[in-house]
């Protein structure tokens, strides 16, 4: 597969996710406020509440419910209570479009 438009750079708001579905697979989009663009599964792992709706603080994005903030690089908790993961995407940058391929994750 290969990546697909997510969104325009154009549309990113610093420190705002902003919800995507790209092959059935939702993503939370972060422009960070050094510039960089992250996508991380938009799905907390320790209560299925989407991130994109949480706060971004830093390098992470934290879940509005429960308080588990996800490094936007690793997709690692950085606190309880979630433990687990969510998987992070490998994003490219063409002009104003933001390129991701829901089926490739980083390595971490």
């Amino acid at each position: 597969m290969s990546a697909h438009r997510a969104c325009g750079l154009s549309e990113l708001e610093q420190d705002t996710p902003l919800r995507v579905e790209l092959d059935g697979v939702p993503m939370a989009v972060v422009l960070d406020s050094a510039g960089e663009v992250h996508a991380i599964g938009d799905t907390c792992t320790h209560g299925e509440i989407s991130l994109s709706e949480g706060f971004v603080e830093g390098d992470t994005l934290e879940c509005w419910a429960h308080g588990s903030a996800f490094s936007l690089r690793t997709g690692i908790p950085q606190n309880l209570p979630a433990y687990e993961p969510v998987p992070v995407y490998v994003v490219d940058i063409d002009g104003d479009d933001v390129l991701i391929d829901p089926t490739v994750t980083k390595e971490v």
